[in-house]
């Protein structure tokens, strides 16, 4: 879509902070308006409006796609994606390992065994972990706390939740985000323990590394610095 505006400004509002493009409020596709929780949020959504050239590219405003999602599914949905993001407990990216070659199981160790020592903390439940080709149906106590935390969560944090999961693969690695425990430079460390091993194992530091790998990997990185930033900018 081409740029069809000059001027993005953002005032408050009775529920938060609207933005306008030339004075008409911005819309989800639905056709509710934007609105912003907080004054300095809605600073960094102006930035991503008002930074498009002649063509709006999506891909560059992060902070409003996020937004978007959590207007448009954040609660009309929320059971549905609540239950979604629980199936993901059994596949927990952190209890499937490897146990060859001795190295990579030993980083995975390394850097899996801390994120499930947090939820046991803070769960009281411990999370089963194995080396074979087979589905593991965790404790209900783990199921049950993870349900409560996703339940109790405001819009925003279940959104974040709700994403980190589905990048990660792991409901652990996004609980642990949400509640400000886990950087996004701890969650990439993490979704990528194998990839990381063979990028140092075949020197792609020297050689080169995978065009599509590094793009991919790369956005990966800019969603959950944006996930981030984007919860980082609530005031609450």
């Amino acid at each position: 879509m081409k740029r069809f505006y000059k001027l993005v400004t953002s005032f408050p509002g009775p529920k938060g902070h609207l933005i306008h493009l030339d004075g008409k409020p911005v819309k989800t596709p639905s056709g509710q308006e934007i609105v912003v929780p907080s004054e300095a949020l809605a600073g960094h959504v102006v930035l991503e409006w008002a930074a498009q050239k002649d063509v709006i590219d999506p891909q560059t405003m992060p902070l409003t796609q996020i937004l978007i999602t959590a207007l448009e599914r954040g609660e009309q949905d929320r059971d549905a994606i609540r239950d979604q993001v629980l199936e993901y407990l059994n596949t927990d990216l952190l209890c499937y390992r490897t146990d060859m070659p001795e190295v990579l199981s030993a980083r995975q160790a390394a850097t899996w065994d801390p994120w499930l020592k947090w939820f046991a903390d803070r769960s009281g439940a411990q999370l089963e972990t194995t080396f074979k080709l087979v589905a593991l149906t965790q404790p209900a106590a783990a199921h049950d706390y993870a349900r409560g935390v996703i339940d109790k969560a405001a819009r925003w944090d279940f959104t974040a939740i709700q994403m980190v999961t589905a990048l990660s693969g792991s409901v652990v690695l996004a609980l642990a985000f949400a509640a400000g425990d886990a950087t996004p430079e701890d969650i990439f460390a993490a979704s990528y323990v194998d990839e990381l091993y063979r990028a140092g194992l075949y020197n792609e530091e020297l050689h080169g590394r995978d065009p599509h790998q590094e793009k991919t990997q790369r956005a990966f990185l800019q969603d959950l610095q944006a996930l981030r930033l984007f919860l980082d900018s609530l005031n609450y």
